[in-house]
């Protein structure tokens, strides 16, 4: 029998784009056999909100409002908080890279690791760094997204990673399994790093463990296109849309 951990990016995928808008459209398809009008009513439905959702403007609508936001850091305000560390989160790896012949950390991840790189040139602070094999890990997966990070981090930036957690599989655990590794050296105040979408639900989970956290987000949802692309659906709109409904609905669980 499959664990709650596991059955949740299962669960995670039917209930936001673009399964959740198609199976509307389904279910109306499927009543229009007896009641037409109200079928069709739903399959429109379904068909608009898939629409809408593709859309990059959407994306960012959702990002502004209905998730809390979270400004840049600079190198100055990490110094003056008394911050003791940088704490960079995974975001995937891609289990097989023939061109390199070993693993690599998906985009996010690596834009992550990127960014948490920068930021320790900028105010010499340690480097952490939080990522096992999530829940929905390809079978493909031999390594954690911390070995893949810890390699990486030294071939393309130099950084020697001073605490690196390879068990955990989601943000909660991101953030418990990282606490005594960073409590054994006294390291209470942190600087978090991940994408801006992400920040709330990961700034809940370290606090709640028991960290004192001061925000580094990146990756912003920003306006990208002209005004008529921006309302045209694209892969890339729905990948955006689907990441803030996912972290909205998550964060509403996470919250008591």
């Amino acid at each position: 029998m499959m664990s709650l951990g596991e059955l949740k990016p299962i669960l995670a995928t039917l209930v936001l784009p673009p399964a959740a808008p198609l199976l509307l459209v389904l279910l109306g398809l499927l009543l229009a056999l007896r009641k037409k009008a109200l079928g069709l009513l739903l399959a429109f439905a379904g068909l608009a909100l898939l629409w809408l959702l593709s859309c990059h403007a959407v994306a960012v609508w959702l990002a502004q409002s209905i998730l809390p936001q979270h400004t840049p850091v600079t190198a100055a305000t990490l110094k003056s908080s008394g911050v003791q560390a940088i704490v960079v989160l995974g975001g995937g790896v891609h289990p097989v890279a023939p061109e390199y012949g070993e693993a690599q950390s998906s985009a996010a991840a690596a834009m992550r690791l990127r960014y948490g790189a920068w930021l320790a040139r900028q105010t010499g602070l340690p480097v952490a760094f939080a990522g096992g094999m999530g829940w929905g890990a390809a079978d493909a997966q031999v390594l954690s997204e911390g070995e893949v990070a810890r390699r990486m981090a030294e071939q393309d930036y130099g950084l020697k990673l001073r605490w690196v957690d390879d068990r955990s599989r989601d943000t909660a655990e991101n953030a418990s399994l990282l606490r005594p590794l960073l409590q054994k050296d006294g390291v209470q105040r942190i600087a978090l790093v991940t994408h801006a979408w992400h920040m709330p639900r990961s700034v809940l989970a370290f606090e709640r463990a028991g960290f004192a956290v001061t925000a580094a987000p990146m990756g912003f949802m920003l306006p990208s296109r002209n005004g008529v692309l921006e309302w045209l659906p694209s892969s890339d709109g729905l990948d955006a849309s689907r990441l803030v409904l996912k972290e909205w609905l998550a964060l509403r669980i996470a919250r008591p």
